[in-house]
């Protein structure tokens, strides 16, 4: 939910600073006609850094359904008999490759933002030679308001328990449901066990925690 809103504020925004973008060239009175091409190249590149983040947001924020939906989909068939236990082996696993994928396309949004927040603003305040006007501020007003921090900790406890909690719950019922384990599931589930302690490290040391750029 918390990230369907933001995708939506992001698209409404985005519509924004392409009007923006559209009056910032027709208002500029530039004789040097490179200089207006680079501008032009500039805002160009911001609009296709939107699209592919809003494609990324809603990628990322799909996983979270699958990851739910995949696990509710195993767990009904390894409880249908005694002797499908076995396939709740694959969820451990499935719950390390959707997390990491979610991770990845989350540090990638969070690249792009950064990336607007500094590099591109500087270059395009440096082509007006306008330092102190706040451009895409958007990119920096959504990260500044007074719940940021307590909405990101939500968000870090529940990415945690989605993709780390679900596969550690998933193999200590192996373990209980399994009083004799073969030693080759043994060493599946102890290999599935770091994955995941991995995987719950890097979800710490990518979560964005910090306020304003």
């Amino acid at each position: 939910m918390l990230h369907k809103m933001k995708h939506l504020k992001i698209k409404k925004f985005h519509n924004q600073y392409l009007s923006f973008s559209g009056k910032l060239l027709e208002g500029l009175i530039i004789t040097n006609g490179n200089q207006v091409n680079l501008i032009e190249i500039y805002l160009k590149e911001y609009e296709k850094l939107k699209d592919e983040q809003i494609s990324r947001i809603g990628f990322r924020d799909n996983l979270l359904y699958v990851n739910l939906v995949a696990i509710g989909g195993v767990i009904s068939y390894a409880l249908s008999e005694t002797d499908n236990y076995f396939a709740l082996l694959v969820l451990p696993f499935i719950c390390f490759v959707l997390g990491w994928t979610y991770l990845v396309n989350d540090e990638k949004i969070s690249a792009i933002g950064r990336y607007l927040r500094t590099n591109y603003t500087s270059k395009l305040k440096e082509m007006v030679d306008e330092s102190s006007l706040q451009m895409f501020g958007w990119e920096v007003a959504h990260r500044s308001d007074k719940r940021r921090v307590s909405r990101k900790i939500f968000q870090f406890i529940v990415d945690e328990i989605t993709f780390v909690g679900s596969g550690l719950i998933v193999l200590i019922a192996i373990w209980m449901l399994m009083p004799k384990i073969p030693t080759e599931i043994y060493f599946i589930s102890l290999i599935e066990t770091v994955l995941l302690l991995i995987l719950a490290i890097e979800i710490f040391i990518y979560a964005d925690f910090k306020k304003g750029e």
